[in-house]
């Protein structure tokens, strides 16, 4: 029984640290286009609240599953990401 608790443990930290590290990497590139002038207010409120969004989506959808990400939910989860990540490319070119 605590053997199956702790590889479903794994998996869930592994999944998390993955949305995680791309939340923060996406942050990252938003703030350094802010820094370098190439957003400019508008679009950086439009990203952020975009991201915002999404921050809340995945909130809501681990509440109602006990905690964690349906696959579907996860591919979802990815679809937005890339979609939010070629907003941010096209912003800032």
């Amino acid at each position: 029984m605590m053997m199956g608790s702790v590889l479903f443990g794994t998996a869930m930290l592994a999944q998390d640290s993955r949305i995680q590290q791309r939340k923060e990497n996406q942050q990252q590139r938003i703030g350094n286009g802010v820094k370098n002038g190439s957003l400019k207010p508008k679009q950086t409120a439009n990203l952020e609240n975009k991201e915002s969004k999404l921050n809340q989506e995945i909130r809501t959808d681990r509440k109602q599953n006990g905690g964690n990400l349906t696959n579907k939910e996860k591919a979802q989860v990815n679809r937005q990401q890339n979609q939010l990540s070629k907003q941010i490319y096209k912003d800032k070119h």
